[in-house]
């Protein structure tokens, strides 16, 4: 017998109440819940973060059971802050998205996850017309992975490879390839890259950028080490472009006319970037000794 006590919610009774009235509105209450609509269940376990809906949830009555590991609970799925609490297990990212996913019957619409591997981006791959916002910083994917797994992603209109050292101007150009609806690339690097002695020029990612996203609204790629014929390119080809951020990319000088046409755009943020205060502040999406760890963890797969 289990010892789960089950709440009922009774009306007030009054003294001419029977135990069968009592009965009927029992099984009256307990049929309400359970024949409730799942779309308006999943509303409910939308408010929860994904590992409490899935630790939580399966622990209770079957129709709630059958919607949390069905698709309306998952078009949003952000683990990012359960992956940083997790960053120890080399696969829990990746074990977590592939569940998710499947429940989702593959109609997820945002997927937000940090230390994504092959395996969890191979399910990602898959998800077709439904997806519209992919974050994945800080995951060790590579450019074969993603030239090998990456399919048609038609909606998607937001991609987040920030910190993703692996991959190159090679993988950039495959997403842009597969997604025909990108508006917003996050791009983000560490300041520790920009900072080796073999940090040459390179425009080839910028390159790859103006090359194959050519509708982007808007663009963030801090600490790259593009100079100013990348920035140019981008500000030539992204007709669309009103938001660039380039700080900390400090190989760019905007000589020329790319400042000029730097200022024209809505909102730009240039290549001066105080180091001072990077150490102070922490990154805004975790914090510098996270970013580290990822890169080593990287370097040393």
């Amino acid at each position: 017998m289990s010892n789960k006590k089950r709440v009922v919610v009774l009306p007030p009774t009054t003294d001419e109440t029977t135990a069968e009235d009592h009965h009927h509105h029992h099984h009256h209450h307990r049929r309400r819940w359970e024949s409730m609509n799942p779309e308006i269940l999943s509303l409910i376990f939308s408010r929860l973060a994904a590992d409490e809906i899935v630790r939580s949830a399966l622990s209770v009555c079957k129709p709630w059971m059958e919607t949390v590991a069905g698709p309306y609970c998952w078009q949003e799925i952000d683990v990012q802050p359960w992956c940083l609490r997790r960053r120890r297990e080399v696969d829990a990212a990746d074990r977590l998205v592939r569940k998710l996913i499947r429940w989702s019957k593959f109609t997820v619409q945002r997927l937000s996850t940090y230390h994504l591997r092959e395996e969890g981006f191979f399910v990602i791959s898959n998800c077709g017309r439904s997806l519209k916002v992919l974050e994945i910083p800080r995951s060790s994917i590579t450019d074969q992975m993603v030239l090998k797994h990456i399919k048609p992603l038609p909606n998607l209109q937001v991609l987040d490879i920030s910190y993703c050292y692996k991959i190159t101007h090679k993988g950039i150009a495959a997403f842009g390839t597969h997604c025909r609806s990108l508006v917003d690339l996050k791009r983000n690097m560490s300041p520790l890259m920009l900072e080796e002695e073999d940090c040459c020029l390179d425009d080839s990612e910028a390159k790859a950028v103006a090359a194959t996203m050519v509708g982007l609204r808007r663009i963030e790629l801090r600490f790259g080490r593009f100079g100013d014929l990348g920035v140019s390119e981008i500000l030539t080809k992204c007709k669309w472009l009103n938001h660039l951020n380039i700080e900390g990319s400090g190989k760019v000088e905007l000589g020329g006319d790319v400042m000029e046409k730097c200022e024209r755009l809505e909102y730009f943020q240039g290549p001066e970037y105080d180091y001072s205060d990077e150490f102070l502040s922490g990154s805004e999406d975790g914090t510098d000794e996270i970013d580290s760890a990822s890169k080593s963890e990287s370097e040393s797969d």
